[in-house]
Formats: C-alpha cells, sequence, structure tokens
C-alpha cells in the first residue's frame, strides 16, 4: 500500500475538531507555544490517517484585557500613530514595560481598564490599534507555522466570538446557571468541587471562558463533531472541567464528546519564564540554532550532501518536533540546548539518518522497488522476523496513538523499529549472490523505508532520502 500503509477507516464519516496551538497576539511565538503546537498537529495527521473529516482550529487569543493596556502603552511611550510597520517585538517590549507600570500604578490600571471597555464597545481607534497588533502577529505566526510544516483548517481567534457571547449569556440565563457575586456574573460549581467559573466581570466585561463555550456551540453547530480535543497545557485543567460542566449544565449531548488533550509543562534548567516579565526564548531562534548545528554537522561528515540546505531545514527543526513528540505528552519537559540538540541516541535524526541508510540501499540495487513476488518464506533469520512483527504493528500503533491521544506512541515505536532494523541489517547482507534472498530482503528494506517515512510523516516530519 505504500504511502497509505497504515491507514485506516475507523473515522469515515466523523468529524474530529482539534483546538491547538492558540498563541497571543502581540507576542512573538516563544518556545512555550511549542508544545500545543506540534502535539496538535501530530494528532490532526494522526486522526485523519483514520479516516476521520479533522479540523484543526487555531483559536489565538486576540482578545483580552491585556490588548487594552497594550493600547494604553502605546498612547504613553508609542511613535507616533500605531501602524504595520511596528514589530511584535516592540509590541512586546510595551507590554512588559505596561505591566511594570500597572503594579505600581492603580491609575494605569484604571485607564487600561477604560481602554478594555472602549474596545468591547466598539470604539473606532481601540479597535484600529487592536486590528494594528492582529495583523502584525498574524504575519509573524504565518511565517513560523510555515517553517514546521503546519496548517489549519480554520483561523478564529477569540475575537471571533464576540457577537455571539450575547446568546451565549441567554442561553445559560434560561437554564438558570447564572448568578450574581460581588457584581460579577458567575457559575456556580461548588457542588462539583470547583470554583465558580466567572463569565462576566463586575464592569460587564467578558472573560475568555465565556468565549470558550460560545466557540464550543459555534463548533458544534458548524461541524457536529464525533470528538472535540483541545490541545492545552496542565496550567488549565481547572479551566476545562468548568467549562465541559457548564456545556453538560446547558444540556448538550454532545458535552461528553470533548476531551482536554493535557500536556506538561517546558521548564528551563536556569528557572522558569514569563511573558509578562519578558523572559521568553523564542521559537524561531530554536528552530535556527537546530538548523545551524545540522548543517555543521553536514558540513563535518558528507559537505558534498546534494540540497545540503534542505536537509540541514528537515533535520534540525525535524530534531525539535520529536524532542517534544518523543515523551508521554503529561510529563513536563526540561528545556536544555544541549539535550535537545543532540544528534545522537534515540532522537529525530536518528530516525531520519535511518530511512536515508537504507534509501541509499536501494537506490544502490539498482532495480525496480518493491522487486516482484519475493519470496517471503526466505525470511527466517531472528533478527528478520522481529522487523516483519514490527512493521506489521504499525496500523495498530496508529490507532492506539489516536484513541489515547498520544503521538509519542508513534514515536517510540519508530525507534523501536529502528533499533530492529538495524539489528538486522548489521547481521545479514541485503545484496547478495543468492538472488532470490536479496530480492526478499531488498523488499524488506523498501518496506522499513515506506513505515518510517509514514510515521515521520504522522509526526510532522520530512523523510529525507539522503543524509
Amino acid at each position: 500500500r505504500g504511502a497509505d500503509y497504515g491507514t485506516g477507516e475507523t473515522g469515515t464519516g466523523k468529524t474530529v475538531v482539534i483546538d491547538f496551538s492558540h498563541p497571543n497576539i502581540a507576542r512573538p511565538f516563544g518556545i512555550h507555544h511549542l508544545r500545543s503546537t506540534v502535539i496538535g498537529n501530530a494528532l490532526r495527521k494522526i486522526h485523519r490517517a483514520l479516516g476521520y473529516q479533522v479540523v484543526g482550529v487555531n483559536h489565538l487569543g486576540d482578545w483580552g484585557s491585556q490588548f487594552a493596556k497594550l493600547i494604553l502603552a502605546w498612547t504613553r511611550w508609542g511613535d507616533g500613530e500605531l501602524t504595520e510597520a511596528v514589530t511584535v517585538h516592540e509590541l512586546l517590549d510595551l507590554y512588559v514595560r505596561i505591566h511594570e507600570e500597572i503594579e505600581d500604578n492603580h491609575d494605569a490600571e484604571r485607564e487600561a481598564a477604560d481602554w478594555f471597555r472602549r474596545l468591547e464597545a466598539g470604539d473606532p481607534e481601540a479597535r484600529r490599534m487592536w486590528e494594528v497588533c492582529c495583523k502584525v502577529s498574524y504575519k509573524e505566526f504565518e511565517r513560523v507555522y510555515e517553517r514546521l510544516g503546519i496548517g489549519f483548517e480554520s483561523v478564529a481567534g477569540e475575537s471571533f466570538y464576540q457577537d455571539k457571547m450575547p446568546d451565549t449569556l441567554i442561553r445559560m440565563e434560561e437554564k438558570g446557571l447564572l448568578q450574581k457575586s460581588e457584581g460579577a456574573t458567575i457559575v456556580d460549581l461548588s457542588e462539583w468541587d470547583m470554583i465558580p467559573m466567572l463569565v462576566r466581570r463586575s464592569d460587564e466585561a467578558t472573560l475568555y471562558a465565556t468565549r470558550d463555550v460560545s466557540a464550543a456551540e459555534y463548533r458544534w453547530e458548524t461541524y457536529r463533531f464525533e470528538k472535540m480535543l483541545y490541545v492545552v497545557d496542565v496550567a488549565q485543567t481547572l479551566h476545562f472541567r468548568q467549562l465541559f460542566k457548564v456545556l453538560e449544565l446547558m444540556d448538550y449531548e454532545w458535552a461528553d464528546r470533548c476531551e482536554h488533550v493535557v500536556f506538561g509543562r517546558l521548564r528551563f534548567k536556569k528557572g522558569g519564564m514569563s511573558t509578562r516579565r519578558g523572559k521568553v526564548i523564542f521559537l524561531e531562534d530554536v528552530l535556527d540554532r537546530a538548523v545551524d548545528l545540522t548543517r555543521q554537522i553536514i558540513d563535518d561528515k558528507n559537505p558534498d550532501l546534494p540540497n545540503k540546505e534542505d536537509v540541514a531545514r528537515d533535520v534540525g527543526i525535524g530534531a525539535i518536533i520529536f524532542a517534544d513528540l518523543d515523551s508521554r505528552r503529561a510529563r513536563d519537559i526540561v528545556f536544555d540546548w544541549d539535550e535537545i540538540l543532540n544528534f545522537n541516541g534515540e532522537t529525530g535524526p536518528y530516525v531520519q539518518y535511518t530511512h536515508a541508510r537504507y534509501r541509499s540501499v536501494l537506490r544502490k540495487y539498482g532495480k525496480p522497488v518493491p522487486p516482484p513476488d519475493p519470496d517471503l518464506s526466505l525470511l527466517t533469520e531472528p533478527e528478520t522476523v522481529a522487523v516483519v512483527k514490527r512493521l506489521a504493528q504499525f496500523p495498530e500503533q496508529i490507532q492506539s496513538a489516536a484513541d489515547a491521544g498520544e503521538p509519542s506512541l508513534i514515536a517510540s515505536y519508530l525507534i523501536d523499529l529502528c533499533n530492529e532494523a538495524n539489528r538486522f541489517y548489521n547481521a545479514h547482507r541485503v545484496v547478495s549472490e543468492d538472488e532470490d534472498l536479496t530480492r526478499v530482503r531488498i523488499a524488506l528494506v523498501y518496506a522499513i523505508t515506506v513505515v518510517l517515512a509514514n510515521g515521520l510523516g504522522l509526526l510532522g516530519m520530512k523523510a529525507p532520502e539522503e543524509m
């Protein structure tokens, strides 16, 4: 079946919505957004391989009080009118500066709250400045997504649901869910051992919880999904417990189709990271460094390699993706340059190199592959049988990864396949004077390359022909 090997039909006629990545507007794409982005993209590809209609949603953080603070910062320290000439890094500097100001100046906090009221009320100047921030950020994000090879079926930020929230609040009111508490509007969830879900502040400003309820309603009406996955880190566990309970209390029979695909935090050897404090590692810097290191290795090991720049890009970025997906998503990842860019051992480059190595064997064979009618009864050695058994497990692994929402099952499988394939290759000559044995071993090598390429593709990685 070639490129189709491993695919299935369990999702035929069904739709799955996957909410992932969702970086915040007006800030560069930080390394802390990597996990949601690559886990969500892998789940998107895995479900598609099983026949699902997949809707990858980028629910951008493009609304909220942070924009009012940013607008206030520009009015204080910006140079002239805010236009699309501003860079996202300049916006980040303003974001950090205004937070430092607000911590020591309550008047500034009140000014920011006033700007947010103006923004929600449709004030022309507030909306214009907000739109500039969004457009500048979109360009930044698109460049990063293109480098990662990631796309979405729907890009709809929180602002998309602004005109839908009044009806959402009416439906919540009709179900008797809304209460007043110190001037704010809440849903009391104490019966389920949760703090209240705040849906509207005392100043009538809405919150992202309200927007998430509206978004869930919209997605159901639009897609009639079999399941909806929210790929969001562990810090938002309470929020999604609240969201799903509110949807249940609104009597939506599809509430139990919603799932929080939780993943651990990305931690740093030298302490934590806060966008508010400006302590951010930009994802593009990580990708650039990975590609540079790969290029240095190629120059040292194989300087005459064709398409050297393409290989450096595919392997370097693949190393970053695989390092994230190689462990169970619920675990925390400690970010360390030395480890994440280590090209030795059980890494993404190891899988890619194994694929390239066996593609080289097939090229040197010089005849059509896979060879016609190989005598499979000749595959009797223990090392060979182990490879065949592992190859046969691939469709099952794809299904298991979808069921568990766990791309690491694919990553671990590929490492195991590489290890067993290399044991076979080191123990037996593929091309020999025995033509029948050569043909069947070539068929096996071909099968290995097919599964490695298909598996890497599910993780969002390339499979270079040469390395």
